[in-house]
């Protein structure tokens, strides 16, 4: 049996297949499901997800949300949803180093909390645009 996974940001279905195998950045680390998974509903961290496909991986950057396994589906429901190939690096880079001046220039408690926010889902972002950049696209085979 397949194991079917969805990734749904608020704007938009970002990736529906079936897949062999998904890792996704829980909280408190990750977690991989395959088919057949315990059911369970947790909370996502930022980071990487990784689909293992038909000997093929392909990788997002992903950030907040939740996740509900079944045991023949997968739903993540992030926040942000990058699809590794689509991450524009300079723009990424950009937008760390905008997050990076607003932490130097202070502000308040919620203003430095957004600017933290901004710079992990840059770094992640940065982290698997470079790793597919100097990897290429992977195949496992």
């Amino acid at each position: 049996m397949p194991l079917h996974l969805q990734i749904v940001t608020p704007e938009r279905l970002a990736y529906e297949d079936d897949v062999d195998m998904v890792l996704v950045p829980g909280i408190d680390g990750e977690l991989g499901i395959l088919p057949h998974h315990t059911p369970l509903v947790s909370l996502l961290g930022v980071g990487e997800l990784t689909i293992r496909k038909s000997g093929s991986e392909e990788t997002f950057a992903i950030a907040g949300g939740f996740l509900q396994v079944r045991p023949d589906k997968v739903v993540v429901m992030a926040e942000t949803a990058d699809l590794a190939s689509e991450i524009d690096l300079e723009t990424a880079q950009r937008a760390r180093a905008d997050a990076e001046r607003a932490l130097e220039s202070g502000g308040d408690g919620a203003d430095l909390s957004a600017a933290r926010a901004e710079l992990q889902r840059a770094l992640v972002r940065i982290r698997v645009a470079e790793r597919r950049h100097r990897e290429g696209p992977r195949s496992r085979g």
